[in-house]
């Protein structure tokens, strides 16, 4: 998905975009992806675990100090649609602490109807992929939406997998290393190894 070329009411160097923007676990999360996947209420279960509601399904992206930042258009501020239910107002629902301002946006989250027969990667080697917003490229990690996945649970995963590959920590790397040690060993790891 691409940035929108057309400008946006505020600044000069702002643009609208597609998706819906969240505060969740120090992060800025951008949700992407095609209509009438459950963008909006993926981010209804997540504001109504605590995270801050940004902005729902377009989103004003603009640069300051140097990181890509993001905040609700004015005319959309506060409000969400939610299919079947209509316009609900965020504010007044879950009142002024479920909201922010602005955010910096720091990983994108792509929703995908989930493809039958399609392969997905089931070791987190091809994870992330790029995002590109006002020239800067983000992390972006595609997930398939089915039946039965709880999105908003994944999303909180995922951001906790994406600050603990920031530190350094990446899961598929420690089990490949582990069973390369197994298969070059002949030796299951011990419980001190793990």
């Amino acid at each position: 998905m691409t940035e929108r070329n057309r400008k946006s009411i505020g600044p000069e160097d702002s643009r609208i975009i597609s998706g819906g923007l969240l505060h969740m676990l120090s992060l800025g999360i951008l949700i992407v992806g095609d209509s009438g996947v459950g963008k909006s209420e993926t981010a209804l279960e997540l504001i109504m675990r605590g995270h801050h509601f940004i902005s729902d399904d377009v989103t004003q992206v603009f640069k300051e100090s140097g990181q890509v930042m993001g905040r609700a258009p004015e005319l959309s501020r506060d409000f969400m649609e939610i299919r079947g239910m209509g316009i609900i107002n965020i504010r007044h629902i879950f009142g002024a602490d479920a909201l922010l301002e602005k955010t910096a946006v720091d990983l994108v989250i792509e929703l995908k109807k989930w493809e039958e027969g399609r392969e997905y990667d089931r070791l987190g080697l091809k994870y992330y992929g790029e995002h590109t917003v006002l020239d800067e490229k983000i992390p972006q990690m595609s997930m398939p939406v089915a039946p039965g996945r709880n999105m908003a649970t994944l999303i909180e995963v995922a951001c906790k997998v994406h600050l603990l590959r920031e530190q350094g920590y990446h899961a598929p790397e420690e089990i490949i290393k582990t069973l390369n040690r197994v298969l070059t060993t002949g030796a299951l790891p011990t419980d001190r190894e793990k």
